[in-house]
């Protein structure tokens, strides 16, 4: 079931709610460039174990609407407070891949964790995306600097590339089309400007230390967008935290290691 919330005058985020009579609930917050569909191996999957699964597009991408600003992660975590206001949710599971992952942290201290139970941290974007004086294990900035001006002058040959580093299994032809036309539904600026706020964001270091409820960490050793000490940051950042390896995936481990994944994420919220 599909519909749209309310989170400004002029901004509705799409959600599609999967079993919305499960007894446990999964908010999913998708990574860039992509949407919800994203984790269409889990809504195939979790709701035959009765978990009610949602997921949101952010503003920006999807069926969500894309207006010019609010793509720094306080705003981003405000729409997801929308959604959970609006859905009513309590006692949920919030679940974030990549950007998504750093996005569910900054809601988890913006709001301090209301109406959340307990964190899953996919491949998350945290705490640095990039390289800086004090943390050495991201991207170069001149990466994400390069992914920003090829969005500007040739987004779909820069989604290509970025498409070419997401998976370390081999995917097939038809796959890598579904996964690019997803980045091809985002808007261009709100694609750059999420972008911007991995150069911007530093506050999710003191963010971690302020998560004081269960948390799962599942990260591919191969993910070579958030590389796998960003995952060692986060369980050493985080009380009550375990990090599971995933030896067989790169960013996409929601794909390579379906099977693996979802029953992960299952057995941590039973």
């Amino acid at each position: 079931m599909g519909y749209y919330v309310k989170v400004e005058p002029d901004v509705d985020i799409y959600v599609e709610d999967i079993n919305w009579r499960g007894s446990k609930t999964i908010l999913f917050l998708h990574g860039w460039p992509g949407n919800h569909k994203l984790f269409e191996y889990q809504f195939n999957h979790l709701p035959q174990l009765g978990f009610r699964c949602i997921g949101i597009d952010q503003r920006g991408f999807g069926q969500s609407s894309k207006p010019w600003n609010g793509y720094d992660y306080d705003r981003l975590a405000d729409d997801v407070r929308g959604v959970i206001d609006a859905l009513n949710l309590q006692n949920i599971t919030l679940a974030g891949h990549s950007t998504g992952g750093a996005i569910a942290i900054r809601y988890m201290t913006r709001y301090h964790g209301y109406g959340v139970s307990k964190l899953a941290l996919l491949a998350a974007a945290a705490p640095s995306v990039i390289q800086r004086p004090y943390f050495p294990y991201g991207l170069a900035k001149e990466e994400v600097e390069k992914i920003i001006q090829g969005t500007y002058n040739d987004r779909p040959n820069m989604l290509q590339g970025f498409g070419d580093i997401f998976f370390y299994q081999h995917v097939t032809k038809p796959f890598s089309d579904w996964f690019f036309q997803l980045g091809l539904q985002a808007a261009s600026w709100s694609t750059a400007a999420v972008a911007n706020t991995w150069l911007n964001e530093e506050r999710l270091f003191q963010d971690l230390g302020k998560i004081d409820v269960p948390t799962l960490i599942l990260h591919g050793i191969h993910d070579k967008v958030c590389h796998f000490p960003l995952a060692e940051a986060q369980k050493q950042g985080i009380k009550n935290s375990k990090l599971i390896p995933f030896t067989n995936s790169g960013h996409g481990l929601f794909w390579e290691e379906r099977e693996k994944f979802n029953k992960e994420l299952a057995q941590f919220i039973d």
